[in-house]
């Protein structure tokens, strides 16, 4: 090899992790005129985008920066500058015009026309071969530095030097994905802090039989609560929400738990409003006017009316009472615990369900170590982050693609002016 292509190979870029973040940060720095390898292991690109959104993959929400921002739980301040960069609109023009026509849905959630994730990893994929990204089927063992920057990374099949380098391997989430941490590892043994990483938006464990009891049992139309030991409410959002045989998930409950940190040091209780539609005054009217009109029949049967049929037995135990209790034999006290009830269904939780459940990674690379414009480690020249490595989440609807497609371009565009600047 010439003297010429040994000075373009230590000028190349070199993108570990074909992901989101991964294969948006390759087009990015592509699209520069920059030199760019990305190395995957994985038989595919884009494996965890693949079974985002039950396999359809929610591209983006449909919002401004402000309202992405609000849905941002983790180091919202930090993404500023990367989302205003690259928006929401933005990313729907890109993946409009890589062939991905898109739709809008309940929630202002961006979904592909097709409903198939794999069309938007396809695009994507087609992207950066049309820029000439080459794809090595590699797994990345470390990153290499010389005097403060990076130089290579090191592979198990092989070297690549490199001006710049993007971390971009995902968090530990679904680890059948290839979400194993490594990247973690890496950043840490180049001097990043990682902060603890666990599971967010992931269903949530409680010791409360009724979960058990109401297996199946799926609320819609529900206000949800989340506060703690001391009584301060920390969430609430209204949604649905569904019971399981270890305690709850669905849409409430994995929002939920992205505010529920610290469980070693913090109980939680989530509180159900099963009648948010009603005030408390209009509740106890239509329970006087239910109680009045059947006052015959059983409770059992009164509650039927007001109760998905699996919570009946739960609510009659909670209040002391047998099903077939007569309507006009219910006191006063029993109906005002019943009132209480059905605006306030509490069960405490005590954890969450194992990282490699949860939707997203919460933790990661500290943030403040990183330049928020670029994506630049403040640690080592040459390094940037993209994605879920670094210590940002958001609630579902699309906000975390949202992140991975800004972060995965600002470390991409910046990544493409490192490599276009002379050796030193």
């Amino acid at each position: 090899m010439g003297f010429s292509g040994m000075w373009k190979m230590n000028k190349e870029i070199v993108v570990i992790g074909g992901g989101a973040a991964g294969m948006m940060a390759a087009i990015a720095a592509a699209e520069q005129g920059a030199t760019v390898r990305l190395l995957e292991p994985n038989e595919r690109l884009g494996k965890k985008l693949n079974i985002t959104g039950k396999g359809r993959c929610n591209v983006t929400n449909n919002c401004t920066p402000e309202e992405l921002m609000a849905h941002i739980t983790r180091n919202g301040k930090f993404l500023y500058s990367a989302i205003n960069r690259f928006t929401s609109a933005d990313a729907m023009a890109f993946f409009e015009g890589i062939g991905v026509p898109l739709k809008i849905e309940r929630g202002n959630r961006v979904f592909p026309v097709s409903d198939c994730a794999f069309d938007v990893s396809g695009a994507l994929r087609q992207r950066m071969e049309k820029l000439g990204v080459r794809w090595e089927h590699d797994r990345a063992v470390s990153v290499r530095c010389r005097e403060g920057a990076v130089c290579s990374v090191s592979g198990e099949k092989a070297d690549y030097p490199a001006r710049a380098v993007i971390l971009a391997t995902g968090g530990v989430s679904y680890p059948g994905t290839g979400s194993t941490g490594d990247g973690y590892r890496m950043a840490r043994e180049l001097g990043h802090t990682i902060v603890e990483p666990h599971g967010s938006l992931v269903p949530l464990v409680s010791d409360d039989p009724c979960c058990g009891r109401m297996q199946g049992l799926a609320l819609k139309n529900v206000q949800l609560s989340a506060r703690n030991e001391k009584g301060k409410t920390v969430f609430s959002e209204f949604g649905e929400m569904l019971y399981t045989h270890f305690g709850v998930s669905g849409p409430l409950v994995l929002s939920a738990s992205a505010h529920l940190r610290e469980w070693d040091e913090h109980r939680y209780i989530l509180s159900v409003d099963l009648k948010p539609a009603l005030t408390e005054e209009k509740l106890e009217e239509r329970l006087l006017r239910e109680l009045r009109e059947q006052s015959n029949r059983n409770m059992e049967n009164v509650l039927a009316s007001l109760l998905p049929h699996s919570m009946i037995p739960v609510m009659c135990e909670r209040l002391g009472i047998g099903p077939e209790l007569k309507a006009n034999s219910l006191k006063k006290e029993q109906r005002r615990a019943l009132e209480h009830e059905l605006k306030h269904f509490d069960i405490s939780v005590t954890g969450p369900r194992p990282v490699a459940e949860a939707i997203v990674t919460s933790g990661g690379v500290k943030v403040g170590e990183v330049n928020p414009n670029s994506m630049e480690s403040k640690k080592v020249r040459g390094l940037f982050f993209a994605g879920e490595i670094l210590d940002v989440d958001a609630y579902t609807g699309g906000f975390n693609l949202q992140i991975a497609w800004s972060t995965g371009r600002a470390a991409g565009l910046a990544a493409a002016e490192k490599e276009g600047e002379e050796e030193i």
